[in-house]
């Protein structure tokens, strides 16, 4: 099977074919798990039938445009673990960015510094 070139994590698409070392596909890349502003690659979340599972950078063997290889078989697929983290982040604008005049206002009329409504309690 042609896979097409080789690939960076950072251009790899959702919907990608993910195969075993035995070349069984066993699902479809959902996203990438990475912090790009590290150039870090933790690895890819794997959507399947039964959900989803993650497989970490190191148990991946190559990465192409069409297709991901694993260096693990199905069965050592099956037993990957499903994704976990913390709670999404989430931000009214993007970070560094003014609020807008309204929020301005809002905010200076409740007395409360700008961008303070959206944060959250850890």
């Amino acid at each position: 099977m042609d896979e097409g070139w080789p690939v960076a994590y950072q251009v790899l698409e959702r919907d990608v074919p993910v195969y075993a070392s035995g070349s069984e596909l066993v699902g479809t890349v959902d996203h990438v798990v990475a912090a790009p502003a590290e150039d870090i690659f933790h690895g890819i979340v794997v959507s399947t039938a039964g959900g989803q599972r993650f497989v970490a950078a190191d148990q991946i063997a190559a990465l192409h445009e069409h297709g991901v290889d694993l260096g693990v078989d199905e069965a050592a697929f099956d037993t990957l673990p499903t994704p976990h983290g913390g709670a999404p982040t989430y931000h009214e604008v993007e970070p560094g960015i003014a609020p807008t005049k309204w929020h301005h206002f809002i905010d200076t009329m409740t007395g409360r510094a700008s961008g303070e409504r959206f944060k959250r309690e850890p």
